[in-house]
């Protein structure tokens, strides 16, 4: 028996898959996937003489030239070059100038300014001065004023007389050597000779304590980590975390710091300070000591460990560098201790020495030893442990962090720096082989759209292959990456069906883009398909059959609500008005596969808590004479929005061949129609999904398009979609193709197409190709036939009796009058439907 994956598909899948060469330095590939410029703006300078005169400097994240539109009269553009400026002589008035940014690849952002020519000086100057809440010793100012239209500020330190500039209303920032008291002058300025001024003497303070919490140490194995302090891990109990030492009467003191309910240790005036160990540790098995250092005036710390065994004390040091007003994680080898002759197996103390001596404050958290994980690293990868952390390369960083939106899940955080091809890398103990599962599924989160993803996998039986998606979506999506359509990687080339065994991962997001950013990943693993037995008839419709009864209604629908669920398709049900056992069922063309699993699980969005979904199997025979049938109801426990019900039917008759799937909602209450009684289903899962989606994969070549549209005539075909196809300006050859995920069936070599052809005397050309793509396929078997009605639809039989049937063929190539050029018009535009063998 065949599994439920491909039953519940809405329309085929339209894709186009390509790939990155990301080791080629020298591709321009990457402008196809630039985005427009961001953060446009322009700085204006007016000279204080009452003329007018305009200096204009535009500035922007991504762009490479713009287009200034004065907004006066004047009603050509002025085109400046990125760094470059235009100046503009204006009368006296407000105007707003429309800045149009240009990118590399002609995408263009445009905004509007406001401008203000006045030949008054400034009046009602206001000015606002705070220090930044997050950067020491930064202090940001704000003016706003009328009859201006920009504003000079002079921070006051010495050495430093040039002022920062800004059009009026805006903030600007300056971070100061040191903290003090600065006279900060703040001049604002129109078209006008006249200016006006504020002076203040402000204090510029340093931030003296940290205000964020210290990186989350990753999830590791109770038998991979020693914990000191820190509240990832268990800590040894009974540690004492200021023994004092004496330090007390040199000014040194202690506090636990609690920042925002995250507690941390703080030493006061550090000069040296011990860790009273609760019990002796052995750290030999260990690899590395870990701490978090947070200082605004330590530069470097000593963190000596001291061994007790048979009673004679001996200690060992190593000094780390700490960067001000920023968190420093530490990580000292083990071995950096050994190697100085010290016995690491009974560890009882820690000793931390700040440079300078007594002079600075430090705040340390998450203190630990730790190691590579015992356990293997094989997917799927949940980030449950050290080992599933990816190394990275040119620039990119990756921690396992939590979950943005649940703190209780671990998750993969990818950081880009902004740098040509940096990603990330992992090492599997276990190869995965694409020889039958080809797809690779993970979950990715962005706050953008338009992000490309690029898995690839290297180290192989074969040579490296990679597949890119592009996220459509912010927050947590679901990304399928099929290797059955993978493209070769650089230095190779070519599209290929992957079938080696790889034992190393490679991802980038957004390659050659310079785009910093970060990421989340999480659940990475192999899933494959179980095609149903038959993939023709090729219908363009949902290749399983829904009915309603008694005031059911069920439809497939674009999914209305993404979060939770980020399928494109879900199932619309609707209790009307009728019986009180109003529902819709579900046929399907093979039978629902349990084997050893009787669990069901379905996705389900509810108007409100506790309705009463009911799931009903049901043999081939039609109610009311249905033979065998099982059923379980499941309640909702949320109301609009998403969650997944479990139905157990573990009594379930596995010998049965269950061919329906019935759905009722609220058993024995009649329904009104209404949103109350409207629900949403998806994913209804055995050992595979029921996903609503697309099933087989379209595309076209050298001039051809393939597409999936609604039918343009019912007489003669009651379909609702069919198939569109059109022969564009090309090769003579250009056409479309349909890739199965199972080989057609050859029990019978008569194919048969419905077409709608715009003239008669058209010659569709069908042709069945193997595995290999072209131009290095291998078999391939075609036959042409010949429209005789023009507008209307008409069946067309196809004679494949020569065929070979031992070979398998995935490829269906379709092309009308082969040798002829197309034109893309309506004369080269056709649909077809129903492509069955019979």
């Amino acid at each position: 028996m065949k599994t439920l994956k491909y039953f519940l598909s809405a329309i085929l899948l339209i894709t186009f898959v390509w790939g990155c060469e990301d080791d080629d330095f020298g591709s321009v590939d990457f402008v196809s996937t630039v985005v427009a410029p961001t953060n446009v703006t322009a700085l204006y300078n007016i000279t204080q003489d009452n003329t007018g005169f305009v200096t204009i400097t535009p500035n922007s994240e991504g762009a490479t030239s713009y287009d200034i539109y004065f907004g006066d009269s004047a009603t050509e553009a002025a085109n400046v070059k990125q760094g470059g400026t235009t100046t503009h002589t204006y009368a006296e008035g407000t105007y707003s100038v429309k800045i149009v940014a240009k990118g590399v690849t002609g995408l263009t952002t445009e905004v509007t300014q406001e401008l203000v020519v006045s030949f008054k000086a400034p009046e009602n100057l206001e000015v606002t001065i705070e220090n930044d809440l997050a950067v020491s010793k930064q202090v940001n100012v704000t003016a706003t004023a009328d009859y201006a239209a920009s504003f000079d500020v002079y921070f006051g330190e010495e050495g430093n007389d040039e002022p920062v500039i800004a059009n009026i209303g805006d903030m600007v920032s300056y971070t100061y050597a040191e903290a003090g008291i600065y006279t900060i002058r703040v001049v604002a300025k129109g078209a006008a000779i006249t200016t006006t001024e504020y002076t203040v003497d402000f204090e510029a303070t340093a931030i003296l304590q940290p205000i964020t919490s210290a990186p989350t140490p990753p999830v590791r194995g109770d038998v991979d980590v020693i914990s000191i302090y820190g509240d990832a891990y268990t800590n040894v109990a009974g540690t004492n975390y200021n023994p004092d030492w004496g330090q007390s009467g040199q000014g040194s003191s202690f506090a636990e710091f609690d920042l925002n309910g995250d507690k941390m240790l703080q030493y006061i005036n550090l000069s040296y300070q011990g860790i009273g160990i609760g019990e002796t540790i052995d750290v030999s098995a260990m690899e590395f000591l870990h701490m978090d250092v947070w200082t605004a005036n330590v530069t470097a710390m000593e963190t000596s460990l001291i061994n007790g065994q048979d009673g004679n004390s001996t200690e060992a040091p190593v000094w780390s560098d700490l960067t001000a007003d920023q968190w420093t994680s530490i990580d000292i080898p083990i071995s950096d201790y050994i190697d100085q002759g010290l016995t690491v197996n009974e560890i009882f103390q820690l000793k931390l020495v700040g440079e300078p001596w007594a002079g600075g404050t430090v705040f340390v958290d998450n203190i630990y030893f730790h190691r590579a994980p015992s356990t293997p690293v094989i997917l799927p990868l949940k980030f449950d442990n050290d080992g599933e952390s990816f190394g990275t390369f040119n620039g990119a960083s990756f921690v396992i962090d939590t979950d943005p939106e649940d703190a209780s899940n671990p998750v993969g955080m990818i950081t880009n720096s902004g740098n040509d091809w940096e990603g990330i890398s992992l090492g599997l103990d276990e190869a995965v082989d694409l020889s039958v599962n080809k797809q690779i599924k993970l979950d990715f989160y962005s706050t953008t759209t338009g992000n490309t993803v690029l898995f690839k996998f290297e180290n192989g039986t074969d040579n490296p292959v990679e597949v890119s998606q592009t996220v459509t979506q912010t927050g947590w999506s679901e990304l399928i990456f099929d290797f059955s359509t993978a493209n070769y990687s650089w230095p190779n080339s070519g599209a290929v069906d992957a079938f080696g065994a790889y034992s190393t991962i490679v991802m980038f997001v957004d390659g050659g883009q310079f785009t910093p950013g970060t990421y989340y990943i999480d659940n990475v693993e192999q899933v494959g398909t179980t095609p149903q037995s038959n993939v023709t008839p090729i219908t363009f419709e949902f290749p399983f059959e829904v009915s309603s009864f008694d005031g059911g209604d069920i439809s497939v629908v674009s999914n209305p609500d993404s979060n939770g669920n980020t399928s494109a398709m879900v199932s619309k049900l609707v209790k009307g008005a009728g019986q009180t056992w109003a529902g819709s069922k579900i046929t399907v063309p093979n039978p629902f596969s349990f084997g050893s699993n009787t669990t069901v699980t379905v996705k389900v969005w509810s108007p409100r808590v506790g309705l009463n979904l009911l799931i009903k199997f049901e043999d081939v025979t039609p109610w009311p004479n249905t033979v065998a049938s099982a059923e379980v109801v499941g309640t909702t426990t949320v109301a609009n929005q998403w969650e997944e019900l479990i139905f157990d039917f573990s009594g379930i008759d596995t010998s049965v061949d269950f061919m329906n799937l019935v759905l009722i909602m609220d058993n024995g209450t009649a329904g009104d129609g209404s949103s109350d009684y409207t629900v949403y289903v998806d994913d209804i899962s055995i050992e595979s999904f029921l996903d609503f989606e697309n099933e087989f994969k379209l595309s076209s070549f050298d001039g051809g398009d393939i597409s999936v549209v609604s039918n343009p005539d019912s007489n003669g075909n009651t379909s609702a979609m069919v198939s569109k196809l059109v022969k564009g300006a090309g090769q003579t050859w250009a056409g479309s193709k349909i890739t199965v995920l199972e080989p057609f069936s050859f029990s019978s070599t008569t194919v048969t197409v419905k077409v709608y052809s715009p003239r008669v005397g058209l010659n569709l050309l069908m042709k069945f190709e193997d595995t290999t793509p072209w131009p290095n396929t291998v078999a391939s078997a075609e036959v042409v036939g010949t429209t005789t009605v023009a507008n209307q639809w008409e069946e067309l039989t196809f004679n494949f009796s020569g065929i070979d049937t031992s070979v398998d063929f995935m490829n269906l190539v379709l092309i009308m009058d082969n040798g002829t050029a197309g034109d893309g018009s309506s004369d080269y535009t056709m649909y077809i439907d129903d492509i069955a063998q019979n």
